[in-house]
């Protein structure tokens, strides 16, 4: 048995969601070829729903006594999303990232569900549940958009 917090996993999936955003927001910018616009705001799009689910998980933390993140070394430390800072990184091998990295950050939320559950903590539960939805679409539209 873990003696692991669902507080302490939902950090980890915070740090995972700002590494995630970050590097979205990189391939956002960085992004070229063919089909530059599709992507590009297919990855800003991404990016901002991303940044947006933050501030809620941060609170949720906040709400069960914890200490959330504190700084951009904090999120480092905590990160299992890892970072890219290749130049000149294919438009395609940046989807296919991207897409395992939304994969990770689901398998990194499911985590979060099974402790809040155990903890009764139904809030956190519940809300993980959107943001599960949000990374697998994510991870969906980065599989149909390397399809074409």
């Amino acid at each position: 048995m873990t003696n692991r917090s669902h507080v302490d996993a939902l950090n980890d999936a915070l740090a995972d969601s700002f590494a995630l955003y970050l590097k979205t927001k990189n391939f956002h910018w960085h992004v070229t070829g063919p089909h530059f616009r599709d992507y590009h705001l297919l990855l800003d799009e991404q990016a901002a729903e991303i940044l947006a689910m933050t501030d809620p998980m941060a609170e949720r933390v906040r709400k069960q006594g914890g200490r959330t993140l504190t700084s951009i070394g904090d999120i480092a430390r905590r990160q299992r999303i890892t970072d890219n800072d290749a130049a000149g990184v294919d438009a395609q091998a940046m989807l296919t990232e991207l897409r395992a990295d939304n994969l990770a950050l689901v398998a990194a939320l499911k985590e979060v569900k099974s402790l809040a559950d155990a903890a009764d903590d139904n809030a956190t539960s519940g809300i993980v549940d959107q943001w599960s939805d949000e990374a697998e679409q994510r991870a969906w539209f980065l599989l149909e958009s390397l399809a074409g």
